[in-house]
């Protein structure tokens, strides 16, 4: 049997390029070597493309030939050594800018190669936190109300902002994922500092009502007709909010359970999972998170087009509890991409 040639792309210039490393350990582990015949593309911090031999601990591109895209061929060129590189199909496991923001999926596109995941146009709305929510809205789903801050205008006050927003804030980078960068507030000097933090990752930095209550989870798989929506996950966090640490620390006890809701809230919260994914055109894979409230109101966070697969993340242990194994669900992410 002719093996599919597929490129795994991680790394990135990122804030989050550990975590994509970390990710793209746990793919290339769970790839069939009687399947696929894997070439590793690791972009590091500065931006630069290296193909790696083998999937090392510590990552050292000392004497590796980078990779330079020839774009309309369909491949890639080494340096120094001009050997030609021809995946079939690019599994990006990638998070944040540079990365899941439609820019790779655009050098596809030129290369004429398919790409696992969302297009240009899907990753790069899905991406901006606050696009995201103004079409959502638009399209009449509702999300966490919000203010936009954009570096060079005036800041509005706490008292302000909480008088429409409530008595405690989140402050979130427009274009980062994995809460790089999130504070929450409750007065105008953590206000202050939060906004400070959020611009060093972003000119633009949302400014969200705090929600009380539970944060959920749904994942989806596959485009077009052959969408799957999965059930419910809810998030256990082990701390005030869901923040990096609690999200990928070692030490973390936060976890993913199955929701224990109605099911008419359940179908409510797939139904929407799914309306989201068709507006934004998502296609491949997304998460999309939700809070629901103290008085039950379903409030969408966002959509993430690339979610994390390391050994603690949502979207794997979702699917795990629909009965497909890691290496099935990537085998369906990359069927998926080769059928489009």
């Amino acid at each position: 049997m002719q093996r599919t040639t597929v490129m795994l792309l991680f790394g990135g210039e990122s804030s989050e390029h550990t975590v994509s490393i970390s990710s793209a350990r746990n793919v290339f582990a769970a790839l069939d070597d009687t399947k696929y015949d894997v070439i590793l593309g690791y972009i590091d911090k500065e931006g630069q493309w290296w193909l790696l031999d083998n999937m090392i601990d510590q990552i050292d591109v000392i004497g590796l030939p980078q990779l330079l895209p020839v774009l309309g061929s369909g491949g890639f060129i080494t340096i120094p050594n001009t050997e030609v590189i021809k995946p079939d199909v690019i599994l990006p496991i990638l998070h944040g800018v540079n990365c899941e923001d439609g820019k790779i999926q655009g050098l596809a596109n030129l290369l004429h190669t398919p790409i696992v995941g969302s297009g240009v146009e899907a990753s790069s709305v899905a991406m901006d936190k606050v696009t995201t929510k103004q079409l959502l809205e638009y399209n009449g789903i509702h999300t966490v109300p919000f203010e936009v801050h954009t570096i060079g205008n005036t800041y509005l006050s706490f008292r302000q902002l909480s008088e429409k927003l409530g008595s405690s804030l989140f402050i979130k980078p427009a274009n980062e994922g994995s809460s790089v960068g999130v504070s929450m507030v409750t007065n105008d000097e953590e206000l202050s500092a939060a906004l400070t933090i959020a611009h060093k990752f972003d000119k633009k930095v949302l400014i969200e009502k705090a929600i009380k209550g539970r944060e959920l989870e749904v994942a989806v798989l596959g485009s077009g007709k052959n969408v799957r929506i999965s059930r419910v996950g809810e998030i256990i966090a082990d701390r005030d909010f869901y923040d990096f640490d609690s999200k990928y620390d070692t030490s973390s006890q936060s976890k993913v359970v199955m929701a224990d809701l109605p099911d008419e809230t359940s179908e409510k919260l797939r139904e929407i999972t799914k309306k989201a994914y068709s507006i934004i055109g998502c296609e491949g894979l997304a998460r999309v998170d939700f809070f629901l409230s103290k008085e039950n109101e379903i409030y969408l966070n966002e959509v993430n087009t690339l979610p994390g697969f390391t050994n603690i993340s949502q979207y794997p242990k979702l699917w795990r509890h629909e009965g497909l194994t890691y290496s099935a669900l990537v085998d369906a992410l990359i069927s998926d991409a080769l059928e489009k």
